[in-house]
């Protein structure tokens, strides 16, 4: 037993668990203490640091496990930037990203090289070594344009793929100048890095994917998932620590690997979030404050020059390479804003350059002292740089993503309905097996703002007498609400009694104005051979909202690309857009490549809504489903098949439609596929078409032109 007596309460504080929770209590306060003076959170916890840190109050020491917590941290914001970019944005701007990237990284060395060798009279090695670590730059703020949840807009899209492309020429130009400073340089040196280099990133862009894939199709185990997933990021780290280069690249390039295997809307990267946020980020925060010693900034004068300076020029062309992004793409205001905020925190390249051209002694002094490459000066002035970059970073960051997320959500134009149609996904549940793939289906459709709009239904007989059933619809009931909270959504939970299934759902269906239902299949379960049987027929007939039937096999973020088939005429069904839309957000929110076969004709509407979003799909004319077998030729291990549908009553109907159940038993059982009967709409008195509840815009008769169906698809997809 531990008395108080017996504990150690002198300064600095070693008892781990008051560290601990010191280290919470201040993650929790400070920014709420801060946000008051409208300082930023990242800057709170900052100052924070240097508060508590052994150059402040000495309340703790900058121990090493405060430097391997901030090291997840400085990981985890760049393995979230990696993860969370639209890769398909990312392949379509990678020539921007390189232009800013150029931006970024010539304009420091340039200014960088000239201030170093004409305003502190440097030497050239030591004045291209401090360049360098000016054009590096960590993604600090990160955490606020995520927030804000303006990930997707494509300065910031170009701002990440910038940032792996001047951190690592930057960490390049750390390498050579060191090695030509120690005597390393030759032929050995060039081939052994290229190698190196060559080796790690095939590994994590080449074997990462695979094992994560294999992984995630055989492990559901959420804490599993986790785990293997964090292990990942740091084996990324160590081999790129291996071949030379800082361990942030791995944690970046991690990311791209595993992005299309961590959808936006799963419970995986809900939990990844949480924990960077809550915890490891914050972590790295005060570790960074720990290192500021504002003493020294008054006891040499030498120090202060050289740290306004260095202030100075790496704010400077920071600013003027996102200047010069902005003027070259035509970008706004707050685009150049958020670029600039991006990237002007030096703080984690920028500190391993520092260090390690300390730690490089390239002659000695008269008395005996070495001579550094970056001295005592350099050292000392990186601190006020990293403090004032960081403030400058995040504010100016808050501030552009605060004005680009409200143009992002500027009012429709005169003229257009401003309210979005308010959504209800409806999801019969019967089979434990299959509720969470069914809720994920959901989440992965649904428009991303909306936070409630599942409900899940478990229909009980009327004449049941065994109170075991109400307690199964209830268990049932709870697990898919737990499968929606983990991605951050609410779950209605509805329990009815009724004596017809079929009744009782479209019952259901009209009380809740559901705009859609998810039907799903056992995974032994195949489809009747009378069609869908009488459950799916019968709802059909009832009800006319979007439909869909799911058969899954494998998990939905395992799922590489897409087969959609599409009928001839599918563009003259009236819920046409709706469906478009649904598997518009499959392939947004799960990264997974559409790959589309339609009809001449209906292509061109496929197309229109491919220009809404920047997506990775690709076009093969179909024009004959008589030939639907050639579609099983085309599938692979991990492909997942969508077919478009029609009612019988449907313009798009074809007979062979009626042939399915076969098809899809004998040949495409061992694959995840999702049959979607588009939704039929009802007329307002005024000739509008009601879709759930609202009415929004004109009938899309079956004479629609390719012009009217653009205006319709503007509207509709302006909220999604």
């Amino acid at each position: 037993m531990v008395f108080a007596a017996d504990l150690n309460f002198s300064l600095p504080w070693t008892n781990p668990v008051l560290i601990f929770s010191i280290i919470l209590f201040i993650i929790l306060f400070a920014p709420l203490l801060l946000n008051r003076l409208r300082i930023p959170q990242l800057i709170g916890l900052i100052i924070a640091g240097a508060m508590i840190g052994p150059n402040g109050f000495n309340l703790l020491e900058r121990d090493s496990s405060v430097v391997l917590f901030g090291t997840v941290g400085l990981f985890y914001i760049m393995f979230l930037a990696g993860l969370e970019i639209d890769l398909a944005d990312f392949k379509k701007n990678s020539g921007k990203s390189v232009v800013f990237g150029l931006y970024t990284f010539v304009i420091p060395m340039v200014l960088g090289t000239l201030a170093g060798l004409y305003l502190l009279d440097f030497g050239m090695a030591t004045s291209v070594l401090l360049a360098s670590m000016f054009a590096s730059h960590t993604l600090i703020a990160y955490p606020i344009i995520s927030k804000m949840g303006i990930t997707k807009n494509k300065a910031v899209n170009i701002t990440v793929g910038g940032t792996m492309i001047t951190d690592t020429l930057a960490l390049l130009v750390l390498a050579v100048v060191v090695g030509m400073s120690t005597g390393q340089m030759g032929n050995e040196f060039w081939i052994r890095m290229s190698i190196s280099i060559l080796i790690f990133a095939a590994i994590v862009v080449f074997l990462f994917p695979l094992m994560g894939r294999w992984f995630f199709k055989n492990n559901d185990d959420n804490i599993s998932q986790y785990i293997f997933v964090l292990a990942l990021v740091f084996l990324a780290a160590f081999l790129a620590e291996a071949a030379g280069i800082e361990g942030i690249i791995g944690a970046f390039l991690a990311g791209l690997a595993l992005n299309k295997l961590i959808p936006t809307t799963s419970p995986l990267m809900n939990r990844i979030e949480f924990v960077g946020n809550a915890l490891f980020i914050p972590f790295f925060l005060i570790g960074v404050g720990m290192l500021i010693d504002y003493r020294v900034f008054f006891s040499d004068i030498e120090t202060i020059f050289v740290a306004v300076v260095m202030t100075v020029v790496a704010t400077v062309s920071k600013y003027l390479a996102a200047f010069f992004t902005q003027k070259t793409f035509k970008f706004s205001s707050a685009q150049r804003d958020v670029i600039f905020g991006l990237s002007n925190a030096q703080a984690a390249a920028t500190l391993a350059a520092v260090l390690v051209g300390y730690n490089v002694i390239i002659g000695e002094n008269p008395d005996g002292s070495p001579i550094r490459l970056l001295g005592e000066s350099i050292l000392n002035g990186t601190i006020l740089m990293i403090l004032v970059t960081c403030t400058v970073a995040s504010v100016i960051a808050q501030k552009g993503a605060y004005k680009l997320a409200l143009e992002e959500e500027e009012a429709p134009a005169e003229g257009e309905e401003s309210q979005a149609p308010e959504e209800k996904i409806l999801i019969p549940v019967n089979y434990p097996e299959n509720i969470e793939e069914l809720v994920h289906l959901g989440v992965t459709i649904k428009s991303k703002e909306s936070k409630n709009s599942l409900i899940a239904l478990n229909i009980i007989p009327t004449d049941a007498t065994d109170e075991r059933m109400e307690k199964k619809a209830k268990k049932l009931l709870e697990k898919a609400s737990i499968c929606a909270s983990a991605t951050d959504n609410i779950l209605t939970e509805l329990i009815r009694y009724d004596s017809n299934v079929v009744h009782g759902i479209t019952n259901v269906v009209k009380e809740n104005k559901a705009t859609d239902i998810i039907l799903g299949l056992h995974k032994e379960q195949e489809i009747s051979g009378s069609f869908l049987g009488r459950l799916t027929e019968g709802i059909l007939g009832k009800s006319n909202i979007t439909a869909m039937i799911y058969h899954s096999n494998q998990p939905l973020n395992t799922i590489e690309r897409y087969i959609v088939v599409i009928p001839k005429n599918a563009e003259k069904e009236m819920g046409f857009v709706m469906a478009l839309l649904r598997i518009w957000n499959i392939g947004r929110n799960t990264g997974a490549k559409l790959l589309f076969y339609a009809s001449p004709e209906t292509m061109k509407y496929i197309e229109q809504v491919h220009k809404k979003f920047s997506i990775e799909a690709g076009f093969n004319l179909f024009p004959d489903w008589e030939d639907f077998l050639i579609i099983s030729r085309d599938m692979k291990d991990n492909d997942a098949l969508v077919v478009l549908m029609s009612r019988k009553n449907g313009v798009s109907y074809d007979e062979v439609m009626n042939k399915l159940p076969k098809y899809l038993n004998k040949y495409f059982n061992k694959h995840n596929y999702i049959l979607i009967y588009p939704m039929q709409f009802d007329f307002d008195e005024k000739g509008y078409i009601s879709y759930g509840g609202t009415s929004i815009f004109n009938p899309l008769l079956q004479g629609v032109n390719l012009e009217d169906f653009t205006e319709t698809v503007g509207k509709i997809f302006r909220k999604k």
